[in-house]
């Protein structure tokens, strides 16, 4: 196995007589360009330049979930809601609840005293979904009157892996989980999939959609893969 030096990262070169094609793989935060036996190290260099950015948002995010702390669920620990930062505050009360007063996120528990992480886990995770229908649903309907679009149908759900989806019917389906991500974003993604309704795919008529109506779709794009794994609970 061999490297070659990249722009701010050193990538192996992995040669197999098997393999028919090139590709790059991202593990662990280490770049891996996997080719065919022959292939130059001209062409491998010339490959790796080309996916230059690709690789170095794929680093940024390896390393961004790597040094992500899990949250502690105490007061004065911040969630953030709309790009937000709330810090917890934790009371006693007849009964669990929740709701954003001032600022704060305050929970109320019966006795505050106990061990009560996965009931205010809970309690937050049941917030942000509420909050994730309302914000989604509004955001839904006043964009599609701007971009001249009817959805079928609006579904808010949880996704392990993406951000939102449009079926070839019209139906919009969101991760509820982007409502933690800041306003802009939400936005982007809203109208990404909106824009399915015109172009249902990702050609250059589709992107021009969607720039009309979210002129720094490509900064939100960015700022999704980076921080796309912070949006957590």
């Amino acid at each position: 196995m061999s490297i070659i030096q990249g722009d701010g990262f050193i990538a192996d070169i992995i040669r197999s007589p098997k393999r028919k094609t090139a590709a790059i793989k991202i593990q662990k935060g280490k770049v891996f360009v996997m080719v065919p036996q022959r292939l130059s190290i001209a062409v491998i260099e010339s490959l790796v330049a080309k996916k230059n950015r690709w690789i170095k948002e794929k680093l940024a995010a390896q390393n961004e979930i790597i040094a992500i702390k899990p949250k502690v669920f105490v007061s004065g620990e911040a969630f953030s809601y709309l790009g937000r930062n709330h810090p917890l505050n934790i009371e006693s009360g007849l009964y669990p609840a929740i709701k954003l007063h001032q600022g704060e996120l305050v929970v109320s528990v019966r006795d505050k005293t106990a061990d009560n992480a996965q009931a205010i886990k809970q309690l937050l995770i049941n917030w942000y979904k509420q909050q994730a229908e309302c914000e989604l649903r509004d955001k839904t309907e006043r964009f599609s009157r701007i971009i001249g679009v009817k959805p079928s149908s609006v579904t808010v759900k949880s996704f392990k892996s993406r951000w939102g989806s449009c079926s070839v019917t019209g139906g919009i389906q969101y991760n509820w989980k982007i409502i933690i991500a800041p306003d802009p974003v939400v936005n982007y993604v809203v109208i990404h999939e909106l824009c399915h309704i015109l172009q249902h795919n990702h050609s250059p008529a589709f992107w021009k959609a969607v720039e009309k109506h979210c002129h720094d779709y490509r900064d939100c794009g960015a700022w999704l893969k980076i921080n796309g794994a912070r949006l957590e609970i």
